[in-house]
């Protein structure tokens, strides 16, 4: 979370930048290069000072200073909110709709609990849930993603080789549990439900293709990050081998990752983590870009993004008109305490 404080009494912003795996080196370029490089400018010119700030590092488009960057912008754009006496998404061209659509996570160690998951779901008024065995594929094998009990102790495990912890994904199992979650839910709860699913670039780009092929039958909502970024070029290929909705982004850091597969329809989700691109700035231009080539925001909001980054997020889907889906997020009682007062509406 990062606070900046200006000259008017009690007046100051709040902005999300998260980065859980590298939180550190993040305060370290806000404490060391950001505030020495921001006190004295106006909090009213926050496109100047996105741009001098982005620019001033030379190297730049990494993740720990695109989140440092993210937390300073969230903030102006904050303090803005505060001097006009509106909710941001009125500077941002005001509502679109009503509500913004949110997804549920639906889990379970079988096809069974999965489908059971999302019929409690569908009854607490969601109409998209994304399914998983586990957090990202199956559920656990040994640390790894597949059938509980399905494949033995791996070789290298026998041998002692490896950390107690190590992990291992059994591709196979992975896939055929994937095509049994989607089967059996939507034997059970039939067509009432829009269904996702997030890959998470855990396989080979060949068998995300094939698997992808395979769930076409069940028609899923989107199927989410088939390849990792280092694969963007496969995009094409799946292009042209299923229609299912794909969506893509959320380890983006760059234009240069986004603009291309977006102009070439290549996805039809970004699915950027709005902190890692810099912030509110850059992704109202994503959003509004990818308006133009009918593509649909349905920005990243894992459980460990700050309210304030969920905050930032909805007032982004209130104000464009290609708003797609918004992953959900249930607050503990422990950041309620600490955010009394938040309002994402």
């Amino acid at each position: 979370m990062v606070k900046v404080e200006t000259s008017e009494p009690g007046l100051y912003g709040l902005g999300c930048a998260t980065f859980r795996q590298r939180a550190h080196a993040v305060v370290a370029a806000i404490d060391k290069y950001l505030n020495d490089f921001c006190v004295g400018r106006d909090i009213d010119n926050i496109e100047d000072v996105w741009q001098a700030t982005y620019q001033s590092s030379y190297w730049r488009n990494g993740p720990v200073l695109n989140n440092a960057l993210s937390g300073l912008d969230q903030a102006l754009w904050d303090i803005k909110g505060k001097r006009a006496n509106m909710p941001v998404y009125q500077l941002l061209g005001g509502k679109c709709r009503f509500g913004v659509d949110c997804y549920a996570h639906a889990s379970g160690t079988s096809p069974q609990e999965v489908a059971d998951n999302v019929s409690q779901f569908i009854e607490k008024g969601f109409r998209h849930v994304r399914i998983q065995m586990g957090g990202y594929g199956a559920t656990q094998l040994l640390g790894g993603y597949g059938y509980s009990g399905e494949a033995p102790e791996p070789n290298f495990k026998k041998a002692g080789y490896g950390m107690p912890d190590d992990n291992y994904m059994d591709s196979l199992v992975y896939t055929k549990s994937v095509i049994d979650i989607f089967d059996k839910t939507r034997q059970q709860c039939g067509e009432q439900v829009e269904l996702l699913h997030d890959i998470h670039e855990r396989i080979q780009p060949l068998e995300a293709i094939n698997l992808i092929k395979a769930l076409e039958q069940y028609r899923p909502f989107f199927i989410e990050d088939p390849f990792s970024p280092e694969n963007n070029r496969y995009f094409k290929l799946l292009r042209e081998h299923t229609t299912v909705p794909i969506a893509m982004g959320e380890l983006f850091n760059s234009p240069q990752e986004w603009v291309d597969p977006i102009k070439d329809q290549l996805f039809d989700f970004i699915r950027i983590h709005i902190s890692q691109a810099g912030g509110i700035t850059p992704a109202m231009k994503v959003a509004r870009m990818a308006e133009i080539f009918n593509v649909r925001p349905a920005w990243h909001g894992p459980g460990d993004v700050s309210p304030v980054g969920h905050a930032a997020n909805a007032h982004i889907d209130f104000a464009v008109w290609n708003f797609g889906i918004q992953e959900s997020v249930s607050f503990t009682e422990t950041l309620q305490t600490i955010f009394p007062k938040l309002s994402i509406c």
